[in-house]
């Protein structure tokens, strides 16, 4: 577990980002106070800790994201959580592609405005995750994240059209994710891994393989 995360100093000692990533990441945390006074991006309550909540529980999954990953899609992205944050985190990535899924007309304006003022380019859908219009737009993804947006078994059906047989998931859960595992099996065959939060004791991250739909269901 890592100790509180306050600032961009602590992200930077714990995730060893350099240090246009984490002006960057402060860029963005500056925006998402300025613009949560008007449009409700996050829960108010967890704005002063956004370092920690926010920006560390997203950047864990940048060393969850294969190396050869080159197309990622982040579903009802919101406030950019984790998909902006990965998009940042590895921008250095050679030909790396971030898209971003998110209905909230407002919220997609954020996004736009993270994407320029941080110089980090993302595609921006601010459309439903369930048009098939949008998911004929993005095709087949390398990588799927999600992050509070529903239950596993709600989620795997959003993201089924994204996958291909190497696609993998990587879905931020609370302390339910072995039972929403267990649940989400009923209706889809897959292989999973849980991995410990390492920014919340009783969070996990769900690592989903060779997702498939049952027949019959």
């Amino acid at each position: 577990m890592l100790a509180r995360i306050d600032g961009p100093e602590a992200f930077s000692a714990a995730f060893g980002v350099s240090r246009e990533t984490a002006f960057r990441l402060a860029t963005y945390e500056a925006l998402l106070r300025r613009w949560q006074r008007a449009v409700n991006l996050v829960a108010p309550s967890t704005v002063a800790e956004a370092w920690h909540r926010h920006f560390a529980d997203s950047a864990q999954l940048a060393f969850l994201v294969p190396v050869w990953v080159k197309s990622l899609v982040d579903l009802g992205s919101g406030a950019g959580f984790p998909g902006l944050v990965l998009a940042i985190m590895l921008a250095d990535r050679p030909n790396f592609r971030v898209r971003l899924i998110e209905s909230d007309q407002r919220k997609a304006a954020f996004l736009r405005e993270v994407s320029r003022q941080t110089g980090v380019p993302v595609d921006i859908l601010p459309s439903r995750i369930e048009c098939e219009e949008t998911q004929a737009s993005v095709g087949q993804a390398e990588a799927v994240t999600a992050r509070a947006l529903a239950p596993l078994d709600r989620l795997l059906e959003l993201a089924v059209p994204l996958f291909g047989s190497e696609t993998v998931g990587l879905f931020l859960k609370g302390r339910e994710a072995a039972r929403e595992i267990r649940e989400a099996r009923v209706r889809w065959r897959f292989d999973a891994e849980l991995v410990g939060s390492v920014t919340e004791a009783s969070g996990s991250v769900v690592v989903i393989r060779h997702l498939r739909r049952k027949r019959g269901k």
